[in-house]
């Protein structure tokens, strides 16, 4: 009999937080409907693909969450503290960085995105060199203190926060180590970014760096070009275009990752095919105790702001999970909410549990009053 592979969450009652993650939080300066290049005016939100789990967690959901993070002390760092307070997220554990007058020792994250629209692709633009968290090193973190004294049920982080320097890969193995110790359960969102890792190596270093840190996930997360590209698993006779890889051809990806990395209690993914920028086929799988759960897809789903839909799908993935919903449950959870958070604008999910459960249920947009 083969063993059991399911998932062992530490009690509530004896824990702070349900969920903390680690990673760097940005503020995007979004256009609107205008081009980056072209644009006078721009709206502020925060996001980060690690802070965004814990921050849909809290308002979604309702969790206890916090983040990990480093800010430079200055007032585009207390613009992003801001943002993060109204988003509910505990920043007893972020970090402030004295500021040098004009950044050259250390700054804040900015990432320009703009929407896209029909044919147009979204385009994301990032600035984000010697910024505060990127320059975290082993020691300066105390995890015992996170993981032991406060205690943590669910820790996440992922390969944008490990592709910043090369610390913060020696940072996110530290914080694993200590939840491993404490029973704390990791997941690890792949979120491979070509823009991040081609002036330090590319795909060859993004494998090398997310393959050494997989060996220490409970719940691997990425679609299909991150276990491509960050994991290195190919599937032969599949061409550039992973939009096109059907589901068949991702569980068999899967099921080579799982057996080489038998740690992998779960294995989600999102399922998406861009028709357009704001039309997309739209779905989600995962993987359980050696079984596949898919949820209803949503063909030709219309997009406003994609920026954000992954992360919303591991909230909802991560909430399903540490309910103990069941893993098919989690999925469509995971699905819906990666779908309402695309219906607004912003990295983060504006949606309420209300709402992704009469999405789950099937139910339409007819006006709710």
């Amino acid at each position: 009999m083969s063993e059991s592979k399911q998932l062992k969450v530490r009690p509530r009652e004896e824990c702070r937080w349900d969920q903390i993650s680690l990673g760097e939080v940005m503020l995007r300066l979004d256009p609107g409907e205008e081009r980056i290049a072209t644009a006078r005016n721009f709206r502020a939100w925060e996001g980060g693909g690690e802070y965004n789990v814990a921050r849909g967690l809290r308002r979604c959901f309702n969790l206890r969450t916090a983040v990990v993070t480093a800010l430079a002390d200055n007032p585009v760092g207390r613009l992003i503290e801001d943002l993060m307070l109204q988003g509910g997220v505990d920043l007893s554990h972020l970090h402030w960085v004295a500021y040098d007058g004009v950044g050259r020792a250390v700054r804040n994250g900015l990432n320009f995105t703009e929407r896209g629209f029909g044919v147009r692709a979204a385009l994301g633009c990032s600035d984000r060199g010697h910024t505060a968290i990127s320059q975290l090193k082993p020691g300066m973190i105390d995890w015992e203190e996170i993981f032991g004294r406060e205690g943590a049920r669910w820790f996440h982080t992922g390969g944008i926060f490990c592709a910043l320097s090369e610390t913060a890969p020696l940072v996110a193995r530290e914080a694993m180590e200590a939840a491993h110790r404490h029973g704390t359960i990791i997941s690890y969102d792949l979120n491979y970014r070509d823009s991040l890792w081609k002036s330090i190596g590319g795909k060859k270093r993004a494998c090398q760096v997310n393959r050494e840190l997989a060996s220490m996930v409970d719940v691997m997360l990425g679609n299909e070009e991150d276990f491509s590209a960050a994991l290195g698993f190919e599937i032969k006779g599949v061409d550039d275009n992973l939009a096109e890889l059907d589901t068949a051809q991702f569980r068999n990806m899967i099921q080579h990752a799982v057996a080489e990395y038998p740690n992998f209690r779960v294995v989600g993914t999102t399922l998406r095919h861009a028709r357009t920028a704001t039309r997309n086929d739209w779905g989600a799988i995962c993987y359980y105790d050696g079984e596949f759960y898919e949820a209803r897809p949503m063909p030709d789903l219309e997009i406003f702001d994609r920026v954000g839909g992954g992360d919303s799908f591991a909230s909802g993935l991560i909430y399903g999970l540490l309910s103990d919903k069941g893993p098919q449950w989690a999925v469509d959870c995971g699905c819906a909410h990666g779908a309402l958070a695309m219906t607004t604008p912003g990295d983060t999910t504006m949606a309420t549990f209300n709402e992704v459960e009469r999405l789950m249920r099937g139910a339409s947009a007819r006006v709710v009053r």
